[in-house]
């Protein structure tokens, strides 16, 4: 998997990432400054018109952990984890959805289903 770095113009349009050299390079002349750390994004200091190619955000879910990544043609340009709570998620979902039956006292302005 290979290093970009992501690239916005002056009017914050985003362009299209760039390797992390090209970014030195910007940074060490002048021409642009950092935006954000992780991921790590620089600004250029000029409006450009260009047209960024197109990226593609691909999912994976799963049950502990879920992939995510940014293609560009058959590059990885980004790629991550979301470490999933789990437990204490599921308990409470299970709470709330196992709530089938309308407490008259909670809500009074609602009265019991069907009558």
């Amino acid at each position: 998997m290979s290093n970009h770095v992501f690239v916005l113009d002056s009017n914050r349009k985003p362009l299209t990432p760039c390797k992390p050299g090209v970014a030195r390079s910007l940074l060490n002349a002048g021409k642009a400054s950092v935006f954000r750390r992780y991921p790590f994004t620089i600004i250029l200091n000029k409006e450009v018109d260009a047209n960024p190619e197109p990226l593609e955000l691909k999912l994976d879910p799963g049950s502990k952990v879920s992939g995510m990544a940014l293609k560009q043609g058959n590059q990885i340009i980004f790629a991550a984890e979301l470490q999933h709570r789990g437990e204490p998620i599921k308990k409470h979902c299970c709470l709330v959805v196992n709530c089938d039956v309308l407490d008259e006292t909670a809500r009074p302005d609602i009265g019991r289903l069907g009558s």
